[in-house]
């Protein structure tokens, strides 16, 4: 007797336990791994940061590896050799792979920057409205050759009827991480500079910025969140997944103030002083470098040919609808709020 209530009690137990486990919440989805390429680390990209560090593209399940690759050829060499699955640099990049006949194009599915990013710092504080005919015959201290920094810095100089290579004593030579230290040691009168350099020269009072390029050269698709056609096609759920950890990322920049901005991406500029950061995030703000949403419309991509031709840096013009997917950041700007 005792024997049959020891096996119904058992048997109970077992019964239980199997309702409870099929009744019990559901083991969490593994996160899936998205490995991003940032060209270089700059406060220029604070949404990015902001969606890494406020857990947006965590509340997708993305767990976001980011590394930092300086340069735009070595971001794309690891993009291309699938050392990374995402790369985060200019789109003239994607147009660059293509001109040189890859079978597996680079895609431009989500963009970060919407000018270009850079001031023109002068040695010598200047008052009252900045003439640019005043360059003429200087010694300008620029970005590299193909670069987009240094494409939107030529373009500028055209439109203000200044020739980069006969008007002025143009240097282009210098490593990118050495351009601010070249200046601060005497070299050149007017330098090229992003944040948050340009902040920490007029705090030292080395500089003093006289205009941005970002304004004069209009919108473009300046950074760019791009991957191999292969890696969308294969795996389109996590790419619209990141659009949408993107898209609440801008929507929380546009809503939020410098000081909260300055908060959530600090971690990232540690050797940087708060009121730098503050002083970088708001010119970038005010004159609207953040893109708004991810997408990548066609009157951009073709200033930012417009830039790279006049530059002489442009074989051929490049089919918008090969190189840009905008499906991924029209649904997250219609769904995230």
């Amino acid at each position: 007797m005792r024997s049959k209530w020891v096996s119904g009690a058992i048997a109970l137990l077992v019964a239980t336990a199997l309702l409870l486990t099929s009744c019990g919440p559901k083991k969490a989805e593994e996160a899936v791994k998205v490995r991003i390429g940032e060209v270089t680390r700059s406060l220029f990209y604070a949404p990015e940061y902001v969606a890494v560090a406020k857990g947006f593209f965590k509340e997708q399940g993305l767990d976001i590896e980011l590394t930092t690759t300086p340069g735009g050829d070595k971001t794309m060499t690891a993009l291309l050799s699938g050392g990374i699955d995402v790369a985060l640099v200019g789109s003239e990049t994607s147009i660059y792979v293509q001109q040189q006949g890859s079978g597996d194009p680079v895609i431009n599915f989500a963009q970060l920057t919407q000018t270009d990013g850079t001031f023109l710092v002068s040695r010598k504080a200047i008052t009252g409205s900045f003439d640019w005919n005043s360059l003429k015959g200087s010694t300008f201290l620029g970005q590299r050759k193909g670069g987009m920094p240094q494409m939107a810095g030529e373009f500028t100089l055209k439109k203000h009827s200044i020739n980069p290579q006969k008007d002025l004593n143009l240097i282009q030579n210098i490593d990118f991480a050495n351009i601010a230290t070249a200046f601060a040691s005497g070299t050149g009168e007017y330098v090229q500079l992003f944040e948050p350099q340009a902040s920490v020269f007029e705090k030292q009072g080395k500089g003093y910025v006289v205009a941005s390029f970002g304004v004069e050269s209009g919108h473009l698709p300046y950074t760019v969140f791009m991957a191999k056609k292969s890696y969308i096609d294969k795996n389109s759920a996590v790419v619209q997944k990141f659009a949408n950890a993107l898209q609440k990322a801008q929507n929380w920049v546009q809503a939020s103030s410098v000081e909260d901005i300055t908060e959530a991406i600090a971690s990232y500029f540690p050797d940087t002083d708060k009121e730098i950061i503050k002083s970088s995030v708001k010119r970038y703000k005010d004159q609207g470098s953040f893109a708004t949403d991810g997408i990548i419309d066609e009157q951009e991509w073709n200033n930012l040919q417009d830039v790279m031709q006049a530059a002489g840096e442009l074989k051929q013009r490049a089919d918008y609808k090969a190189l840009v997917n905008n499906q991924f950041a029209e649904k997250a700007k219609q769904t995230v709020k």
